[in-house]
């Protein structure tokens, strides 16, 4: 039975992708003929970037309402590994606008362009409002998908404030090199954190165990159960980021009768209730029992 309670936050979080995809293509749209107005290669260069973002908002969006649909008999665990696709997408286009951002900013040192000062503050108050609502509506996002999103929109709402510091000085001071220095420094930062989201991504696609869940406590904690011999096959892993998956064998031992394994299947299951565990499996072997897959038992380094 699905809980209320998460079937309104994953509403809610499709409806903040949802929004940030229209607010980011309306003013992408926006921002280039703006750009064309101001003559300012540098909003240019962010329409084209934020054009791959309304992209990759786009793919989020659909991938995040395919994550909630049920399980099928080819999908058994359901849809929630699809909007690791989104999470994944967006990192490699966020990567990638970033690269290209860096490359434009170079250039614009090197080869010096003048810009409508004026012209550009004026879109950066609106770039920093329009995406710094969007970035807050997501920044309470739980799912790694909309974590990597808000991080599209934090780059741009520091980019645009930027680009508005940038404006002021430059109707003060008649000098060409504050906006690309300002916008290397602040897309190197943002790269250093993409790099980051996209190795936890890679790292859940490789089902590694999660970083905030301790094997060596849960298995210490198991083996301190009554009956409980020893654990072998343990495996924890996630489907999403957010929904965890755990499986053990337990070899039993002391076993007086079917009640003793009723009651240590009650204590388990408390046991894994303390962790967020949204399914998790228990294969119980008796004193005299041979592990089917011990051929197979790899031993943990």
């Amino acid at each position: 039975m699905k809980h209320p309670m998460s079937h309104h936050h994953h509403h809610h979080g499709h409806q903040n992708i949802k929004l940030a995809f229209f607010l980011n293509l309306g003013f992408t749209i926006l921002e280039f003929f703006g750009g064309l107005y101001v003559n300012s290669i540098a909003i240019i260069s962010d329409a084209l970037h934020d054009l791959g973002d309304s992209l990759s908002l786009g793919l989020s969006w659909y991938l995040a309402n395919k994550s909630n649909k049920k399980a099928t008999n080819t999908f058994t665990f359901g849809y929630k590994r699809f909007s690791l696709l989104g999470a994944l997408s967006n990192g490699l286009i966020l990567f990638a606008g970033s690269l290209f951002i860096i490359k434009e900013a170079v250039t614009r040192i090197i080869y010096p362009e003048p810009s409508d000062a004026q012209g550009m503050m004026i879109f950066a108050i609106i770039g920093v409002l329009v995406n710094g609502f969007a970035a807050y509506r997501l920044s309470h996002g739980k799912t790694l998908n909309e974590k990597v999103i808000s991080w599209h929109l934090i780059e741009d709402v520091l980019g645009w404030a930027a680009v508005l510091v940038a404006s002021i000085i430059m109707l003060f001071v008649d000098t060409p090199y504050i906006d690309p220095v300002l916008s290397l420094l602040i897309t190197l930062y943002i790269l250093w954190n993409v790099v980051k989201r996209l190795k936890e991504t890679l790292m859940i696609f490789l089902q590694a165990s999660p970083s905030e869940i301790n094997e060596k406590e849960i298995n210490e904690k198991l083996l301190q159960l009554p009956h409980v011999q020893s654990l072998h096959h343990v495996h924890i892993w996630s489907l999403d980021g957010e929904k965890h998956v755990f499986t053990a064998h337990i070899k039993l031992k002391e076993v007086q009768g079917f009640g003793d394994v009723l009651t240590l299947k009650k204590a388990l299951k408390k046991l894994l209730k303390a962790y967020p565990f949204s399914h998790h499996t228990i294969e119980i072997e008796l004193p005299e029992e041979e592990c089917a897959m011990e051929p197979f038992e790899e031993e943990k380094k």
